[in-house]
C-alpha cells in the first residue's frame, strides 16, 4: 500500500508541524505503508521523506522538471519520477498511491488534495482522501466545507467521505475502514435497466 502525502514546502512557523509530519511518516513506515510525495527536500516535504527513510520506508517522489532543476528536488529517495508538468505530477502520483492524505501546507497542498477529493466524486477513482489536522490546522478549512454543506453546494454525504483525524495512528485506522461512496455522476449505461 501507498499513500500519497500533500504537504507543505515550508516548515511552518510552529515546530508542532514538523515533530507530527516526522512522526506520521515514520508511523508510515513501520506498518509496511509507502508515501509517494512531490519530490522536494525542503519544508515539511523533506522532513516527511528524510523520517520515512529513516526509518526503512519506501519513498517514491514525482517532481515537475522546472522543480526539479531549481535544484529543490530530492536526491536520496527510493525512486525519483522527473515529470514534464504539475498536471504529469498529479496524475502519476494519484496513479501509484492508494490513498490520499494532506498535512499542514499552503495552496498547492490544498489544490492537490482538493483534486483528489474532486476525483473520487467524479468516479475518477475510489481512493480515500484523508487530513491529518495537526494542532487544528485544518479547522477553519473543514467550517468551510461544512458552510457549503449548509448552503447545499456540497451533498453531506459526500462531505462525509473524508477522513479528518489528529492523530496518525487514528489516520491509519480510518483508512483501513474507508469504504468509496456511491458515484456522483453516471453514465447512462452505469444505471440499471428495470
Amino acid at each position: 500500500m501507498r499513500l500519497a502525502v500533500f504537504t507543505g514546502s515550508s516548515p511552518g512557523h510552529d515546530p508542532v508541524y514538523a515533530e507530527a509530519a516526522g512522526q506520521f511518516a515514520a508511523r508510515l513506515a513501520s506498518r509496511s505503508v509507502g508515501i509517494v510525495y512531490g519530490g522536494g527536500r525542503v519544508g515539511l516535504m523533506g522532513v516527511v521523506a528524510d523520517l520515512a527513510l529513516a526509518a526503512g520506508g519506501e519513498v517514491i517522489g514525482v517532481i515537475p522538471d522546472s522543480l526539479q532543476s531549481a535544484e529543490v528536488g530530492h536526491t536520496g529517495l527510493t525512486r525519483l519520477h522527473v515529470v514534464g508538468s504539475m498536471h504529469e505530477r498529479k496524475q502519476l502520483m494519484a496513479d501509484l498511491a492508494d490513498g490520499f492524505v494532506a498535512l499542514p501546507g499552503g495552496v498547492g497542498t490544498l489544490e492537490e488534495i482538493f483534486e483528489a477529493w474532486t476525483w473520487l466524486q467524479l468516479g475518477i477513482h475510489a481512493k480515500p482522501v484523508a487530513f491529518l489536522n495537526i494542532n487544528g490546522f485544518w479547522d477553519h478549512l473543514l467550517a468551510g466545507l461544512d458552510g457549503m454543506v449548509r448552503a447545499g453546494f456540497v451533498r453531506e454525504e459526500f462531505r462525509g467521505t473524508l477522513i479528518v483525524e489528529d492523530s496518525a495512528e487514528a489516520l491509519l485506522e480510518a483508512l483501513g475502514r474507508w469504504r468509496a461512496p456511491e458515484r456522483k455522476w453516471r453514465r447512462p449505461s452505469d444505471v440499471p435497466r428495470t
